[in-house]
């Protein structure tokens, strides 16, 4: 029998709400996705800020529609919703990302030798991979205009909905080119509950830094993580390069034949051209 999961979400509230008044923390044990159920709330007109946990998904998304699946423990699950008013949304995942590293991070085995690359790295737009190129993190953000208000009005507040899933545990690679990373290959007291607690109130500040600031601030640290800088990348529309970082929005830099490219998260996927990663 699998044992109860103690999220401790007294304690989850009492750092959060002095941050986002009117603040609710929900655990479900089952749930098509933690995603799609706040952006049902939000088309219906529920736009409280809250933090939902999702124990077990049985229709888990990532990013272009893949599929999110996992057993009870063996992922941390879970959607943060809440409204926001950035100047400019571009570079949010980015930002996400960075938090989200910068979070475990400390949590684990630091490399000993100068110079090398920090075992938590981000893969533009949304993703976070393990020791290189072994996924272990997946993020996926989305709106909703408020209900009443003009739905082509950007500068309004939005309902945002940011879905992160963390492999905790090994899961199995049938299918996969790379067998996916987890947090217990390095720390096995590692849980999702503990994983959460560290995420969860850097990860609330950085967002509404992000909404007075913008992604700008954040470009040394995710430079500091990024995994593709350097590589050569294949484009889904079947322009190659070589990827040099990011801009101040967030936009994916690529040096292609015809010059420096910017690539928006919505226009490609982005996969490195000599490596066989599963995206």
């Amino acid at each position: 029998m699998t044992q109860p999961i103690h999220w401790n979400a007294e304690a989850l509230w009492e750092a959060i709400a002095p941050q986002l008044p009117g603040f609710t923390v929900e655990v479900l044990p089952t749930i098509d996705s933690s995603n799609t159920e706040l952006m049902r709330r939000a088309r219906e007109g529920l736009t409280e800020p809250v933090l939902l946990i999702a124990e077990q998904q049985t229709q888990g998304r990532g990013r272009l529609g893949r599929n999110w699946v996992s057993g009870v423990g063996d992922s941390l699950m879970f959607s943060l919703g809440l409204p926001l008013a950035p100047k400019d949304w571009s570079g949010l995942s980015l930002a996400v990302g960075v938090s989200v590293a910068e979070s475990l991070q400390p949590r684990l085995p630091v490399a000993s030798a100068s110079g090398a690359a920090p075992k938590i790295g981000i893969k533009w737009p949304n993703d976070l991979w393990l020791e290189g190129d072994r996924k272990l993190a997946g993020i996926l953000i989305e709106t909703a205009s408020f209900v009443g208000t003009h739905q082509h009005d950007f500068s309004a507040p939005r309902y945002v909905v940011i879905g992160i899933g963390i492999n905790v545990r090994p899961r199995p690679g049938d299918g996969m080119r790379t067998a996916p990373a987890c947090l217990q290959e390095l720390d096995a007291a590692l849980d999702a509950p503990t994983a959460l607690a560290c995420i969860l109130p850097n990860l609330v500040a950085e967002v509404q830094s992000f909404a007075r600031h913008g992604f700008a601030p954040l470009m040394q640290r995710f430079a500091q993580r990024d995994l593709l800088a350097g590589r050569e990348v294949n484009l889904s529309d079947g322009t190659s390069g070589i990827a040099e970082g990011v801009a101040a929005d967030g936009g994916f830099l690529v040096r292609t034949a015809a010059g420096v490219q910017a690539v928006t998260s919505s226009e490609i996927s982005v996969r490195p051209a000599s490596s066989p990663i599963q995206n």
